[in-house]
Formats: structure tokens, C-alpha cells, sequence
């Protein structure tokens, strides 16, 4: 662990989007505390610049507090992005060591199925699937999970594709280890450093396919989120800037901090480039 954040605290980004990533999550954390109302609830101050009337960050065109709808966001986006990374991920790992292990028609049934839905676009496919259910916390879920697994399914048929033939593999078949014991006890732990990594950086992703498609209408409407207030606050942009701003700044910031955490994960883990340092 030691040698891990020597390497990682390397990276001075990566070290600022920890730091940054950490602020977010207190932030979501502590919501319920630093405004324990509903973030719906509307004032008789309407459009307050930010400052005025006890509004921190303003307030929108109904009187609803900005910072507020943030801080209840960030728990909305982190834990959507959260969820739906670790469903994908399972499902990649189950899809991606499978093919990699046993090869031949079960590597080609398995990465056709991949390759379909692949050929969506991502962003589309989210709508499309948001919109046949309800628009929900679980439906949003369900539309990021289903669009992001066939990337971590290609990366562990790679990772397994390369180690199957290795010689502690050989000589746990010379064992009598049975299949799924060798995947998930030998292979697997050999695959987890490209994992974590890409499972850092599609956190990132899911928090801006939520975001979409809450600024679209397809979110929980009884969830607060950026993408919501953004959405709500288009319409009076050149008026009451702060409603779009603050929320926008909210994503930019969380997305670009994991994705400096990802990049910092990948130093660090990477066995080719800790060979470099």
C-alpha cells in the first residue's frame, strides 16, 4: 500500500483530483446536514442573484436554492455513477473472462452479443432504453449499466486471452483446479490493475450520461441533480446565469477529478510504467 501511494502521489493531478474528488464526496456526504430541506422547496425569492436573500449560489425562477440543488446533486450523480459502474463492471468481467478463457464458439457467441451492442451509440441507446421504462433512479441505472459493460467485457477477454497460457495457469490445470476456480482465483487477481482503472474513468462517464439525460427530462423527477438544474435554468441563461453556471462547473469539476484519479491509478498500477520509474 505504501509503494501504491509513493507511486500514485507521484502524479501532482492525480494527487489535485483526489483532493478535489474527496471535496465532492464530503459535499454529497454531508447534504442532508448543511441543507437538510427539500432541495424542491420554493421561496418568494425568485432569481436572487448569487449572495442576496441568503442565497449562496442564487436561486432559480422558482426560488429554489442553487447550492442546495448542488449538494443534493453531487449525492445523486456520484451515486448513480457509483452503481451503475460496479453493475457494469460485474457483467463485463463475467462476459470478458468467459470468452477469454474458453476461446472458440463461446468467444464468439459472447463477443457477437458485445459487438451489438456496441454498435449503438451510447448516449442514444441510454435514451432509448430510459424512455421505454420510466423515468427513475433504477431505469437510469439500468440504461448507463447496459451501455457501459461490452468496454470492461473486451478489456478482460484481452487480460484473459493473454494469461490463460501462462505457466501457473498450466500448472493449476495440472492440479486438477477446476475451471471456474482458475478464473476466479488465479486469472482474475492478475486482471484487477486495467479494471479498477477503467472502472475509475466510466464513473466519470455515468456521471455525465446521468446528467444528460436528466437535463432532457428522462432523470427521477423527484431527484434533484446538476443535469436537472442545468435543464431548468437553459431558458433564462442570459438573465439568470448563476442557475446553468454553478451546476455546470459542479460536472466539469467531478468529471475532470476522476479522470485525473484514473490517470494517477493507471501510473501506478501500470506494471510497464512502474518499470519506467
Amino acid at each position: 500500500m505504501a509503494d501504491f501511494w509513493k507511486r500514485f502521489s507521484r502524479n501532482r493531478q492525480a494527487v489535485l483530483g483526489l483532493i478535489i474528488l474527496c471535496c465532492v464526496i464530503f459535499l454529497a456526504a454531508v447534504a442532508n446536514i448543511i441543507y437538510p430541506s427539500d432541495p424542491f422547496l420554493y421561496s418568494k425569492f425568485p432569481l436572487s442573484p448569487p449572495g442576496e436573500n441568503g442565497f449562496l449560489l442564487g436561486s432559480d425562477s422558482i426560488g429554489r436554492d442553487v447550492a442546495s440543488g448542488i449538494a443534493h446533486g453531487a449525492k445523486t450523480s456520484l451515486l448513480i455513477g457509483l452503481i451503475a459502474t460496479v453493475a457494469a463492471v460485474f457483467i463485463g468481467v463475467i462476459f470478458g473472462a468467459f470468452a477469454g478463457y474458453y476461446g472458440g464458439i463461446v468467444d464468439d457467441i459472447l463477443m457477437r452479443v458485445t459487438e451489438v451492442f456496441q454498435t449503438i451509440p451510447s448516449f442514444i441507446f441510454a435514451i432509448l432504453l430510459v424512455a421505454i421504462m420510466k423515468p427513475s433512479i433504477e431505469s437510469v441505472v439500468i440504461a448507463i449499466t447496459v451501455v457501459s459493460w461490452p468496454a470492461v467485457a473486451r478489456l478482460v477477454r484481452g487480460e484473459f486471452l493473454g494469461l490463460k497460457n501462462r505457466e501457473f495457469v498450466q500448472a493449476c490445470h495440472t492440479l486438477g483446479m477446476g475451471d471456474l476456480r482458475i478464473m476466479l482465483a488465479e486469472i482474475l487477481p492478475n486482471c484487477l490493475s486495467p479494471i479498477i482503472v477503467i472502472g475509475s474513468l466510466m464513473v466519470a462517464t455515468a456521471i455525465l450520461i446521468e446528467s444528460g439525460l436528466a437535463f432532457l427530462g428522462l432523470g427521477d423527477p423527484n431527484v434533484m441533480s446538476w443535469g436537472f438544474i442545468i435543464s431548468d435554468g437553459r431558458s433564462m441563461l442570459r438573465v439568470a446565469w448563476w442557475i446553468c453556471t454553478f451546476p455546470g462547473i459542479a460536472i466539469l469539476i467531478t468529471v475532470l477529478a476522476i479522470n485525473l484519479v484514473g490517470e494517477g491509478l493507471n501510473d501506478a498500477l501500470n506494471p510497464r510504467l512502474r518499470e519506467r520509474q
